[in-house]
């Protein structure tokens, strides 16, 4: 054997080895890579699901407290709509009431006149029957409108509708009826406009 092929045989000899040292650095190398980027994405994957999650739950509760929020105003309006809706039929109902009270005097003058007309000659005659008939007149305008009168007489006394003038001591009546009314009282559509005044009566006292 020449000195060439030695020399080239011992070049061969030498390069395999370091080949094999090369890929065998080279295949842990890329292991160890792999798992790095396998770790890494394992992480960046646990993470991102985590925040999923957190976003979610945070969305959730947001839209509870909006749900909750709408659900509050659509009350309120509904509660304002009620309100409104009731103080519009009031309005409509009780719009007579002052009006109601302003004609009241001159229906309880049209009764003291009919009260003081005494006799019973036919000019007499004709004046009650006149003042009987506008008084009729003036009761009929008023129940049109739903105003109602009030003339408890023989009736239990009622403190909502009647207002007591005095007690009187009564063997005929139990106590607490009205036996005697001053001034009839008078509603309209249910509300009281002027109670009624009164004379209740009382258990009689024995000596």
């Amino acid at each position: 054997m020449s000195e060439q092929e030695t020399l080239d045989s011992q070049e061969k000899t030498d390069s395999e080895p370091q080949e094999t040292v090369n890929k065998e650095a080279i295949k842990d190398v890329v292991g160890e890579i792999v798992d790095d980027v396998l770790t890494e994405e394992t992480v960046t994957e646990n993470i991102s699901v985590e925040e999923v999650q957190k976003q979610l739950a945070l969305a959730e509760q947001k839209a509870t407290e909006q749900s909750d929020k709408a659900l509050r105003i659509q009350a309120e309006m509904e509660n304002l709509k009620r309100r409104t809706q009731k103080d519009l039929e009031n309005a409509h109902k009780f719009a007579l009431n002052k009006f109601s009270k302003e004609l009241l005097p001159v229906i309880d003058s049209l009764e003291l006149a009919l009260q003081a007309v005494e006799g019973d000659s036919a000019e007499m005659q004709k004046v009650r029957e006149g003042y009987e008939l506008i008084l009729k007149q003036f009761e009929a305008a008023l129940k049109k409108f739903n105003v109602e009168q009030i003339n408890p007489m023989g009736e239990a006394f009622n403190p909502e509708l009647h207002q007591a003038m005095t007690m009187q001591p009564s063997e005929d009546a139990e106590p607490n009826t009205v036996l005697n009314v001053f001034q009839k009282g008078y509603s309209l559509n249910g509300r009281l406009i002027r109670p009624a005044m009164v004379v209740v009566a009382k258990a009689v006292e024995n000596a």
